[in-house]
């Protein structure tokens, strides 16, 4: 297992994630704990790029229940269509929230929050759970991580 990622010098997203997503791979081959995967994915995610807050929600019955994550504590239980988690579930489609403030029905799980990624993990076109990506800077996040966080999604899907 590796301890370090490899990155470019770059500041390209695209291509850091690019390189990431091979990397991650790696680090989930072989192991057939979900948990201790999704773990791994979370850290690494925070690792690479500097976000606030990284983890998954998963399903349970009718809300989301707060699974391996990296940062500060975080709301346990999220209610279906409800926050921005909440809407990636209902909606089965990422949510990009530049201004988590901004957004109708917020739940403010840290105040230090700006803004936000939620990606829903889909397997047989149905949620089972949700990759949340926060920062602690207003419209932090691109299309580039939009398109890379959903690429790290696709690669979650496989672990259930």
């Amino acid at each position: 297992m590796a301890e370090n990622l490899m990155f470019s010098n770059t500041d390209d997203r695209r291509v850091q994630y690019t390189e990431l997503l091979p990397q991650l791979r790696g680090l989930i081959q072989g192991e057939p704990d979900r948990v201790a995967n999704l773990a791994n994915l979370a850290a690494a995610l925070r690792q690479s790029f500097g976000f606030f807050w990284v983890g998954f929600y998963l399903v349970r019955d009718d809300q989301l229940v707060l699974g391996p994550f990296q940062g500060d504590i975080a709301c346990t239980r999220i209610d279906y269509g409800q926050g921005v988690c909440g809407a990636a579930w209902a909606e089965a489609t990422s949510q990009w929230v530049p201004n988590v403030d901004a957004f109708p029905g917020h739940i403010v799980c840290s105040s230090l929050s700006r803004s936000e990624v939620v990606v829903p993990i889909m397997v047989d076109d149905e949620v089972v759970a949700v990759l949340d990506v926060d920062s602690d800077q207003v419209d932090a996040f691109n299309e580039a991580d939009i398109e890379g966080l959903q690429s790290v999604a696709q690669l979650c899907a496989d672990l259930w």
